[in-house]
C-alpha cells in the first residue's frame, strides 16, 4: 500500500522495505538517507522471539527487558541492517554515483559497513554526529557483585538526579520521595563489591556514526556521471558552516601562494577572482557534526580565527626550491574568537522534532535536511527505507526534493501521516503537538528560519 502527500512530492510505501524496493524501478534514485534499525539487542533473537516461551526476570528483571527489544520494540533485535542482501536491494535502485548517507553506532559500524561492501558500495567518508544528551547504559559491577551474594546494600544518600532542583538533606530517618532517579545512593555490601565499586560496562554515548557511501560511478570520472546521471558529488556550497557575526568574509576568501612553483601558485600571488567567492558563506564542511550544546561547545578549546602569518627572516628569493619572500600568508586575521565549536555545523534538536511519537531514535530535522541538501540535487528523488517517523521525508520537501519513504511499523506510519500533515502547518500548531509529546519551548534550529508562511527560508 502506497500513500501520496504534499501535492505527490512525498510517497509512503507500507510494508516491508526488501519487499518494496523489489517493485521499484532500477537506478531510479538521486540519493538515500536513512536510520536503519541498530540491532542494539541480539538477545530478542533467542528470548524474544514471537512463539518463544515467556523469559523469566531473574534476580533484577533484566532478561525481560531486554527480550522486549531496545526500548520495547522488536523490530530492533533482526539484522536487517547487517545484511548485504538489504543493500544489494538498495544498491539496484539508486542511480550510478548515488550517495547513502546511513547512521549507525561505533560498535556496529564494521557490521553495516561489510554488509555495504559486499553489495557493491564504495566508501567516501565517515560523519561524526556529537551531542552531549547522551545517558550511559551500564551494568553497575558492585551491585551485581552484591545481587549474586544475597547481600543488601546500604542506603546513605537520595538519588542524584531531582530534575534539576538542589538535592535535599539526608537523614536515615527521613523519607525521601524519590521522585525522578529511582535509585538512592547506597554503598557495598561484600569486599569482592567493595574491590569492584566504580566499575561497569560501557561509556557514555556521545556520537552516532554516518556512514557516507556511494554507488559506483557508471562513467570514467565524476564530471562524466554528473553530467549523465547527476549524482556522484556532494553539495559542498551548500552545506558550508555558517560563519559568526564578527567574522570578516573577506578575509575568509583570501588565499595566498607564490607566483611560481608548483602550479603557479594558488589564486596568482593571494589575489582572487571575487566572482568566483559572490555565494561563499560559510567555512568548508566538516565530516563532525554536534547538537550545540554546552557540554559540545565546552568540549572544544577557545580558539581564534586565522591570524596574519609572517616571517621576517624569510630571503626575498622567490622560488620554491630554495628560500621563501617575506609575505603575509592569509592578508590578516578575521576578527573571531571562542570555542572551536563554530567551526563545524551545529544540528540542534527542536521541541517539535518529535510532533507527538514515541520512536526511540528521533532524528533532529535540521541534521537531517543538511544531510539531504549534502547528497541531492535540487528537485532529486531520495530514498529511506527505514523511514521511522518521516523525517527525511519533511526534510527533502523542505530541500525542495522529492522522497520515497518505506516503513514496516504501522505505529510510525500513523506518525509519518501526522507529520505530513503538519509541514505546512504555522508555528504555533507545530508547537501544539510537540508541547502534547514534551514541554519545551521551540527553536528553529541554527539552519533555517521560520517565515511565518508555511515556508522555510534557505
Amino acid at each position: 500500500m502506497s500513500e501520496h502527500f504534499l501535492d505527490g512530492r512525498v510517497l509512503l510505501h507500507c510494508g516491508d522495505c526488501r519487499e518494496v524496493m523489489a517493485t521499484l524501478a532500477e537506478n531510479s534514485f538521486d540519493a538515500l538517507v536513512t536510520d536503519p534499525p541498530y540491532h542494539l539487542t541480539s538477545i530478542v533473537k533467542r528470548m524474544g522471539g514471537e512463539n518463544a516461551a515467556p523469559v523469566g526476570y531473574g534476580s533484577d528483571g533484566r532478561y525481560r527487558r531486554v527480550s522486549a527489544g531496545f526500548m520495547g520494540r522488536k523490530w530492533d533485535g533482526g539484522d536487517i541492517a547487517f545484511d548485504p542482501a538489504t543493500w544489494r536491494a538498495v544498491l539496484r535502485v539508486l542511480k550510478p554515483g548515488a550517495h547513502a548517507v546511513v547512521f549507525t553506532i561505533p560498535k556496529h559500524i564494521g557490521f553495516v559497513q561489510i554488509a555495504m561492501q559486499e553489495a557493491g558500495f564504495e566508501f567516501r567518508d565517515v560523519i561524526v554526529w556529537a551531542f552531549g544528551s547522551g545517558f550511559p547504559k551500564s551494568h553497575d559491577v558492585s551491585k551485581g557483585i552484591d545481587r549474586a551474594a544475597g547481600a543488601e546494600r546500604e542506603v546513605v544518600g537520595p538519588p542524584p538526579y531531582r530534575r534539576g532542583k538542589a538535592l535535599q538533606s539526608y537523614s536515615e530517618t527521613r523519607k525521601v520521595r524519590w521522585d525522578y532517579q529511582p535509585h538512592p545512593i547506597d554503598i557495598p555490601a561484600t569486599d569482592a563489591a567493595r574491590e569492584w565499586e566504580g566499575w561497569g560496562t560501557a561509556l557514555k554515548p556521545a556520537v552516532e556514526l554516518i556512514i557516507l557511501a556511494r554507488k559506483p560511478l557508471s562513467e570514467g570520472t565524476v564530471a562524466a556521471n554528473v553530467l549523465r546521471w547527476g549524482t556522484g558529488a556532494i553539495n559542498v556550497d551548500g552545506c558550508r558552516v555558517q560563519l559568526a557575526e564578527n567574522e570578516d568574509v573577506e578575509k575568509l576568501k583570501f588565499r595566498s601562494g607564490g607566483t611560481r612553483g608548483f602550479g603557479g601558485g594558488l589564486y596568482q600571488g593571494g589575489t582572487f577572482d571575487s566572482s568566483v567567492w559572490n555565494n561563499v558563506k560559510g567555512r568548508w564542511p566538516a565530516n563532525l557534526v554536534h547538537d550545540g550544546s554546552e557540554e559540545m561547545v565546552a568540549a572544544f578549546p577557545d580558539a581564534d580565527g586565522g591570524r596574519p602569518i609572517t616571517n621576517p627572516q624569510a630571503k626575498s628569493t622567490d622560488n620554491v626550491y630554495r628560500d621563501f619572500p617575506q609575505r603575509s600568508l592569509n592578508g590578516g586575521g578575521r576578527n573571531d574568537s571562542g570555542s572551536a565549536a563554530r567551526f563545524f555545523y551545529s544540528a540542534k534538536a527542536d521541541a517539535d522534532d518529535r510532533l507527538g511519537s514515541r520512536h526511540p531514535t528521533v532524528k533532529p530535522l535540521d541534521l537531517i535536511q543538511w544531510l539531504v541538501r549534502l547528497v541531492t540535487p535540487r528537485g532529486g528523488l531520495l530514498l529511506d527505507p527505514f523511514a521511522g517517523t518521516g523525517t527525511t521525508g519533511e526534510a527533502a520537501f523542505r530541500e525542495a526534493c522529492r522522497a520515497e519513504l518505506i516503513e514496516l511499523e504501522a505505529e510510525y506510519q500513523v506518525d509519518i501521516r501526522r507529520r505530513m500533515e503538519l509541514v505546512l502547518a504555522g508555528r504555533d500548531e507545530r508547537t501544539r503537538e510537540s508541547i502534547k509529546a514534551k514541554n519545551l519551548p521551540r527553536d528553529d534550529g541554527p539552519l533555517f528560519d521560520w517565515k511565518g508562511t508555511g515556508e522555510w527560508a534557505r
